[in-house]
Formats: structure tokens, C-alpha cells, sequence
């Protein structure tokens, strides 16, 4: 336990020490960027069969189709009703700040080719699973290993359990590698931060002060007020109480703004000292980092309203409900890496007939508000996985 204080309080200090570095030695934090892509990199390598062995385990460990139809509509029931109440809450703040900027675009922006629903649903569906695991293509691999889990729950029990045995090795051998990475977390926090504000700085910020200002609100709002009054009437638990336990995945979710690389440490963090039963967190949390994203839907919603307004673009109240709807369904494919938003905002863009450049106005100070969004994501996960823990 004294273990896991000393490497929260370190974070802590870390994050302050990287953002003082950053401002009063940036080209020393510039240089020492390898140090944070280390870290990633080392969460990174353990992501791909963490997922794979811990949902597998999870849906062979619920012992029956029934058990997963069960916790799975659950839990996508869950995650749509917190992605469609972040974007609510996004669109409701942006409406009251009314944030614009007199700000032109700078240089060339490289154009996304638009993606319909119909080919995000596709690129949900692995055509070849080698190829999905060798590029990292979370979304399709889990779509595999469901499949896969499903299909071992039908065969008979000894081969189950051998399989079953195996996977549940490779899962506890990564959660020990998980351990060892996680204790680095201070000094890869510390370089993480420190790069950032070297390279954007914190100028950055009061440029564009009105719309980080109310992304800054609105993931606020939904982080201690929604999601915990949410928690709090499903899961019967206190909230607060949960997050003091569970707040070291924050604090990295926070510095690495990537889900995916959080997601051994919020396994971890979960299992435990969050008391959420290994079943559920090695289930609700690999689901969550790739389909649940309200931090993402939230910022995304605000940007495209912030991006019209600059524009001088009145959206009717038909556009809103359009790129509320867009914004949630959008944020089920926003991959779990850092600057995954903006790719998804073309989606956004386009379904309201704003021009995908405009993603230019907003790239400058995309980076430091993707680790606030990131940290409600994981926060959201982290809560659904307590929540959906008392109904396994």
C-alpha cells in the first residue's frame, strides 16, 4: 500500500515539476521527450494481450451466453445513456459561454476522407485477426475475442477449462508486468507534461481562452455532477469515496491522454482497490476504453459548436440535434490514442456542413485539452465498471 501511496503522491508532484520544466526549460523537456515515449510504449506493448486474456477470461468466467447477453446490453445500455448525457452537457455549456474567436486559420490542414455509419460499422469487423492484433486495432480484436469467448462457452468443458486456464496465466502474468510499468508512471508523467507545455505553451491557452474555457466547464460538470449522481443512483456507492481509491488511472489517463495505454493501470486500480470483481473489471474496462467515451463526444460536440460560431455559422436547433446524435455514435469508434478526436470530428463536420479545415482552429490546444477529456473517459470507464459490478 505505502508502494502505491509514494507513486500516486509522485505523480502528483510530477505533474507540477513537468509543467514548471516546461515553461522555464522547454528545450530540456523537448529533448527529453523519449523518456515519455518509453512509458507509452511499454503500456502499450502490454495492451493488445491484456485485452485479449482479461475479456476472454471475463466472458468464459460469467459461464454462460445468458450471463453475457445480460451484462452486455447492460453495459452498452450504460455507456450510451453517459456518451448521450456528456454531449447534453457539452452542448448546453457551449450554448451559455457562446465561445468564438476572431482567429484565422495558419498553413494547410490535411484533408480526412469523410466516413459514413455504414463504413464505421465495418471497420468495427477484423477481415483478418493477425493483422488487427499486429496493428493494434483494439476495436476489431475485441470484436474477435467475444466472438471467440462466446464460441469456447459452447464446447465442452474440459477443453473450456484448459483454454480457459491459459488465458487466465497470460492474464495474471501481464497484470505483474502491469505493476512494473506502472511504478515508472512518475517519471514518464513528468516528461509527458513537460514536452507538452514546451512544445504548445501555456500562451496557447489564453488565445483560445473561451473555448477551453468551456470544454474546461463542461468536462467539469460531467465528471463530479453527472456521472457521479448517475453512479450513485445505479450503483448504490459513494462516488467520491470510490475515486480516492481508483485516482492513480486519473493521474495517468490524465498525463498519457490515451485510454488504451491507461487501461492496465485501471484494471489494476479497479480490481484492486476498487473492490470490482475481476470478472467485471476485465470485461466493463477493455469495453470502455474503445466504445465508451464521453470526455470525447463532450469536447467534440463543444468544438463544432465553437468551430461554426468563428465561422459566424447560426446552427439551428435541427444542426444541434444532429451533431448530438453524431457526437455519441462518433465517440464509439474515437480510438483510445491521443488525437483520436479530431479524426472523428469529421464525421461531425461534415454531417453539418462545416468544412473540415476549420479542425485547424482548434489543433493548437487539441493536445492539452485531450488529457482532461481522457481522464473523464477514463473516470467514466472506471465508474460503469463499479456500477455494472453490482449487477454480475
Amino acid at each position: 500500500m505505502s508502494v502505491r501511496l509514494n507513486t500516486e503522491t509522485l505523480t502528483i508532484a510530477a505533474i507540477i515539476l513537468g509543467i514548471a520544466a516546461g515553461v522555464w526549460l522547454p528545450e530540456t523537456m523537448l529533448s527529453l521527450k523519449w523518456i515519455g515515449d518509453l512509458f507509452l510504449m511499454l503500456l502499450k506493448m502490454i495492451i493488445l494481450p491484456l485485452v485479449f486474456a482479461s475479456v476472454f477470461v471475463a466472458i468464459v468466467g460469467l459461464g454462460s451466453g445468458d450471463a453475457l447477453k445480460n451484462l452486455g446490453l447492460k453495459a452498452f445500455g450504460y455507456y450510451f445513456l453517459t456518451t448521450a448525457l456528456a454531449v447534453t452537457t457539452g452542448l448546453l455549456v457551449v450554448n451559455l459561454i457562446d465561445p468564438s474567436t476572431s482567429h484565422h486559420l495558419h498553413g494547410s490542414v490535411k484533408t480526412v476522407s469523410e466516413q459514413t455509419f455504414g463504413s464505421l460499422l465495418l471497420s468495427f469487423v477484423p477481415g483478418n485477426i493477425f493483422q488487427s492484433l499486429s496493428q493494434g486495432r483494439i476495436v476489431q480484436v475485441l470484436v474477435f475475442v467475444i466472438f471467440f469467448a462466446v464460441a469456447v462457452l459452447k464446447i465442452e468443458s474440459a477443453k473450456r477449462e484448459m483454454l480457459q486456464t491459459f488465458f487466465e496465466s497470460i492474464n495474471d502474468a501481464m497484470a505483474v508486468i502491469a505493476e512494473w510499468i506502472i511504478k515508472l508512471t512518475p517519471l514518464g508523467v513528468f516528461s509527458l507534461i513537460g514536452y507538452v507545455v514546451a512544445k504548445e505553451g501555456l500562451a496557447t491557452l489564453w488565445d483560445l481562452k473561451s473555448y477551453v474555457l468551456a470544454v474546461l466547464v463542461a468536462l467539469l460538470i460531467h465528471a463530479t455532477v453527472v456521472l457521479p449522481l448517475l453512479a450513485g443512483w445505479l450503483g448504490r456507492f459513494n462516488p467520491f469515496e470510490y475515486f480516492k481509491k481508483v485516482r492513480e488511472a486519473v493521474l495517468v489517463a490524465f498525463s498519457t491522454a490515451s485510454s488504451s495505454a491507461t487501461l492496465p493501470v485501471s484494471i489494476e486500480a479497479a480490481f484492486a482497490k476498487g473492490g470490482v470483481r475481476k470478472e467485471s473489471a476485465g470485461f466493463i474496462l477493455p469495453l470502455g476504453a474503445t466504445v465508451n467515451m464521453d470526455g470525447t463526444a463532450l469536447y467534440e460536440a463543444i468544438a463544432v459548436m465553437f468551430i461554426a460560431n468563428s465561422y459566424g455559422v447560426d446552427l439551428s436547433f435541427s444542426q444541434q440535434i444532429t451533431i448530438f446524435l453524431t457526437a455519441t455514435f462518433a465517440s464509439v469508434g474515437a480510438a483510445g490514442i491521443p488525437g483520436a478526436g479530431l479524426v472523428m470530428m469529421t464525421m461531425i463536420l461534415s454531417a453539418v456542413g462545416l468544412p473540415l479545415e476549420a479542425i485547424g482552429l482548434i489543433a493548437a490546444v487539441d493536445r492539452i485539452l485531450d488529457m482532461f477529456r481522457t481522464a473523464v473517459n477514463v473516470w467514466g470507464d472506471l465508474l460503469a465498471a463499479k456500477v455494472l459490478n453490482r449487477f454480475i
